[in-house]
């Protein structure tokens, strides 16, 4: 198994790409524990990892509070006796925002609070705990946006995934020394409920898919895999990466057959 004897926590772990992450961590030997605002859900992802046979823990924690952050690290310490893994992927996408115009400052201080802030906080607290296991992989979950400017206005979202981008080369350069990597994934459209929430109409969708070479969505287990090679020893010698699973969106700009 390609995660023996260490010990992951995931953010996001209620549902979407953080679910398939937890599950497949998990089923590759890892002891997991899974983060989330949403405990029912966050709950049954557990269950659903014990049900396979597997170990795993649920911790109510809002990404957006240090003391939260500070607090999940803790609790992966405590429960499991080390933390090896830390994949920063709680992120939102709100249904109102837009352009620069268009989007209250509310809605763009929450997504970046969630999005950048979570990033931040969950590597302050996980860092000196990677420290104390003589090292790990951290996993930053960006997006293809930071790349590109969205055919759909989401402008808080663009600006916030920028942010975990250049935060993910940064912490990467710095801590090389450490044996902690810090790379960053960035998954194009994917057929989540985040996303599908946002592109609530059909010709919303269109204005996607129509951008990428694949033709379709990609699916949150597609992204686990990913995830999982950078979570890996696999992955020893890559660190500050953009790891881009798009379906080649940013290759090439696709118009219309």
């Amino acid at each position: 198994m390609r995660l023996q004897n260490k010990v992951a926590l995931i953010t996001g772990g209620s549902s979407g790409i953080g679910r398939e992450t937890a599950l497949l961590f998990a089923q590759e030997g890892a002891k997991v524990v899974v983060t989330d605002i949403n405990d029912t859900e966050g709950e049954a992802t557990v269950k659903m990892i014990k049900e396979a046979g597997n170990d795993a823990a649920y911790f109510h924690a809002d990404v957006a509070k240090a003391t939260d952050c500070e607090a999940m690290v803790a609790f992966a310490e405590k429960t499991y006796g080390a933390l090896h893994i830390l994949f920063n992927n709680a992120g939102i996408m709100h249904n109102d925002d837009g352009d620069s115009v268009s989007t209250e400052e509310s809605v763009f201080d929450l997504t970046m609070n969630i999005n950048v802030k979570g990033v931040f906080f969950g590597c302050k607290y996980g860092i000196p705990a990677l420290r104390r296991a003589g090292g790990g992989s951290i996993i930053n979950t960006a997006s293809f946006v930071a790349h590109l400017g969205a055919a759909t206005p989401q402008l808080a979202y663009t600006a916030s995934k920028g942010a975990v981008l250049s935060m993910t080369r940064e912490l990467a350069v710095i801590h090389a020394r450490e044996n902690i990597r810090v790379n960053a994934l960035c998954p194009g459209p994917l057929r989540t409920e985040l996303l599908m929430k946002f592109l609530n109409t059909e010709e919303k969708k269109q204005r996607r898919l129509v951008h990428i070479p694949m033709g379709r969505f990609g699916e949150a287990k597609e992204m686990a895999k990913a995830t999982l090679f950078l979570a890996s020893d696999e992955s020893s010698y890559t660190t500050g990466t953009e790891f881009l699973v798009d379906g080649g969106i940013t290759a090439a700009y696709v118009t219309p057959e």
